[in-house]
């Protein structure tokens, strides 16, 4: 968490420069005032502020000049410009040249609140979103793959000590969770500068994948008009990845678990022998265990393929990985596109928190590509996610997830700040003293809120 937020208030009129401090001091921030813009500027040039509220008209400076300040030497400071009416072009001007927002007098003091929330909002998930970006750094340890999730440490682990051997290795796991991306690690780590030959096993039908794995010789069969390298020599020195293993025919299991067993084969058609150096690495995302005990995957090749196993949680098992890898995907997609959003808002962040992906990692970056590719603001909103999410989150809470993400930032505060303010006089059984207190509010204050909100009249009041 940051710091208590500290704000500096440059007004040269007494009572709008102490109202403004007594009620921010009210919702607990560090509040200082000053009453030029001389002042202001040495302020903000000695210390650092999270947020300026400053009047436009200011003798000796103005509100653009500490403005410009604030740029030069302070840009992580947010500035909120106060202006009269007739001066709303130059506020508009503020804005062109870094302000966050401006107030046009008169304004209440809770329209100045819920943009200096909101403001500060803003600002924690800027610095939310710096730590994630830091931490996406410190955990990509092979080819992109990231978790902080104990199951995926083991899993990058055991990477290390296998990726350096020619062991052969299979890798298991639901459809989605990244064996590929595991596979594509493990050769780079050791045989970068070697083939790696992909090969998805249930996209072929027999005929062709055992032809595509061993090759053939000219007139093997019809249509076999020249020799063709297989799959396997293809690989010679290098890796290669039999992807969905599960799926291949008994016939082309026999032929397989020959080659592991003697490390070479025969072309189709052919009766030259070739020997072959090739590290061999597959991928199921079923249990092979299961399909030997039905027969229909043959035990002494399974034994052959497990000499060592790598399981890749599901998305569902690494809860605590999903916005590391949302934000590290919003950083991919957002460069390939050239769109300027910089991560996820708190909404969203809820949203795929609670939501199983049964696509797992692939449909989580499916996701969040379509959210960039659509998304109109520098953080993305559940209103930019697939229909899917925001179904189920809406049957899963019973409440409706467009409606709710769809109104304005500044009517969701107020309508959490009525419903918290409900429910701690609820736990107080009305005593509004009591409630101030808890709230960090003065009794007055409450008292204010409640009229602005309906309370008064309620019950519960």
């Amino acid at each position: 968490m940051i710091d208590k937020p500290k704000i500096l208030i440059v007004d040269d009129e007494p009572l709008m420069r102490i109202a403004i401090i007594d009620a921010l001091l009210a919702e607990g921030y560090d509040v200082k005032g000053v009453g030029s813009g001389k002042e202001g500027k040495n302020l903000i040039l000695d210390n650092g502020y999270d947020v300026l509220i400053t009047d436009l008209r200011l003798p000796e400076i103005d509100g653009l000049e500490i403005l410009k300040t604030v740029m030069e030497h302070s840009p992580k400071t947010k500035v909120i410009m106060i202006t009269a009416y007739g001066s709303v072009n130059t506020a508009v001007e503020a804005i062109k040249q870094g302000a966050y927002d401006y107030l046009t007098k008169p304004f209440s003091m809770e329209e100045l609140l819920i943009i200096v929330r909101r403001l500060l909002e803003f600002r924690e998930l800027e610095f939310e979103n710096r730590q994630l970006k830091e931490k996406i750094d410190e955990l990509c340890h092979f080819e992109g793959i990231i978790g902080s999730n104990s199951k995926m440490r083991d899993v990058m682990d055991k990477i290390k000590v296998v990726a350096e051997t020619g062991a052969t290795i299979l890798i298991s796991g639901e459809s989605g969770t990244g064996k590929e991306l595991i596979a594509n690690a493990i050769h780079h780590s050791s045989r970068k500068d070697r083939p790696f030959i992909k090969v998805s096993c249930a996209a072929l039908p027999e005929s062709l994948l055992e032809t595509e794995l061993f090759g053939h010789e000219k007139g093997a069969f019809t249509g076999a008009v020249k020799q063709k390298k297989g799959r396997f020599e293809l690989a010679n020195g290098g890796t290669l990845f039999l992807d969905e293993i599960g799926e291949i025919s008994p016939t082309v299991q026999v032929k397989l678990l020959r080659v592991l067993q003697e490390r070479q084969f025969e072309r189709v058609g052919g009766t030259e022998t070739i020997d072959i150096d090739v590290r061999i690495i597959c991928a199921t995302n079923k249990d092979l265990k299961k399909e030997v005990q039905r027969n229909a995957f043959r035990e002494d090749l399974y034994y052959r393929l497990n000499v060592v196993h790598i399981h890749v949680p599901s998305l569902r098992e690494r809860k605590e990985d999903i916005i590391l890898l949302a934000n590290s995907f919003v950083k991919k997609f957002a460069s390939q596109n050239n769109r300027e959003i910089e991560g996820i808002s708190p909404e969203t962040r809820e949203l795929l928190l609670n939501y199983p992906f049964p696509g797992n990692v692939r449909e989580l970056a499916h996701a969040v590509e379509r959210a960039v590719i659509l998304g109109n603001t520098k953080y993305i909103q559940p209103k930019d996610l697939p229909e899917d999410l925001l179904t189920y989150y809406n049957d899963a809470l019973g409440t409706s997830a467009k409606s709710r993400y769809s109104e304005p930032l500044s009517e969701a505060i107020e309508r959490f700040e009525k419903e918290y303010i409900i429910k701690t006089l609820e736990a107080t059984e009305g005593n509004k003293t009591l409630a101030a207190e808890k709230l960090g509010l003065s009794r007055k204050t409450l008292w204010m809120k409640c009229k602005n909100h309906g309370l008064v009249q309620d019950t519960v009041i």
